[in-house]
């Protein structure tokens, strides 16, 4: 099931999407779900036409972790070793926006870079999970764009202001739960720019897995329903400009798209 997060009317649902093709083209429609997706839920079965809703980013997470340097084309094309461990950092809540929002260009970069992953959105709430329960946490995968201010993160020795500022976190277009684990980690990722392919590569080449990421964060942190993995980006990184639209396309879940703006 894709799960979307929608609002209508100045009301916020979220809705099972049904039909065929993507968000621009039309056929796409939105069963209301009673409830939330993080607990048992019916559908409604009052269906609104996609076309008639702004879609939201699919979760508001209480936390976003990102994994740096988990491909080791990407960390090798900005010349940096492969980690002995997960590189983890945080992208606050305020960073967080959805399909078809604006990126704002920071106005202390001067050097925005996009960088396609995929996002695994946890189910419930966790903690020590071991591996053969990371299945049972996790309620799906969505697209997500780990905007960075690449020339800050170069000269700062914490990341938090080049990977956390104020919509450096689109996610969406919602959340596909229909994918495995397995599944998931054999997808094909990729950014273009204004329609220009610039990264292409599959999750199979993730040097820690979906389940190495959650069993290696939740020992530190509890996650909480609605919390964001992101699982580390593929090679092939580069420059966004004001103008431009970046989309991210993951297989067997969706596009993201969005347009950078100068920051008003």
């Amino acid at each position: 099931m894709r799960i979307a997060r929608f609002s209508i009317d100045g009301n916020v649902a979220f809705g099972a999407v049904e039909g065929e093709g993507t968000v621009e083209s039309g056929g796409l429609v939105l069963d209301i779900i009673k409830g939330i997706p993080y607990t048992d839920f019916e559908l409604s079965g009052t269906k609104v036409p996609m076309s008639k809703v702004r879609l939201l980013p699919p979760v508001l997470p209480n936390k976003v972790v990102a994994i740096g340097r988990n491909y080791a084309e990407h960390a090798g094309e900005l010349g940096n070793e492969v980690p002995e461990v997960p590189v983890a950092f945080f992208k606050p809540t305020t960073s967080v926006i959805g399909p078809g929002d604006a990126i704002e260009y920071p106005s202390f970069s001067e050097e925005l870079h996009h960088e396609a992953e995929l996002a695994v959105v946890i189910g419930r709430m966790c903690r020590e999970v071991p591996r053969e329960r990371v299945k049972d946490v996790v309620l799906g995968y969505t697209c997500a764009n780990d905007v960075t201010a690449r020339d800050v993160q170069k000269r700062e020795a914490q990341w938090a202001r080049a990977k956390g500022f104020d919509t450096s976190c689109p996610l969406g277009p919602w959340i596909e739960t229909g994918l495995s684990i397995a599944d998931a980690s054999d997808l094909t990722i990729q950014a273009t720019v204004n329609g220009e392919q610039r990264q292409l590569g599959r999750t199979s080449d993730m040097i820690r897995s979906i389940e190495d990421l959650v069993v290696h964060i939740s020992e530190a942190m509890t996650l909480l329903p609605g919390d964001v993995i992101l699982t580390g980006t593929p090679a092939g990184v580069g420059p966004l400009n004001v103008g431009d639209e970046v989309a991210v396309t993951i297989e067997g879940i969706g596009t993201l798209t969005n347009r950078v703006i100068k920051r008003g």
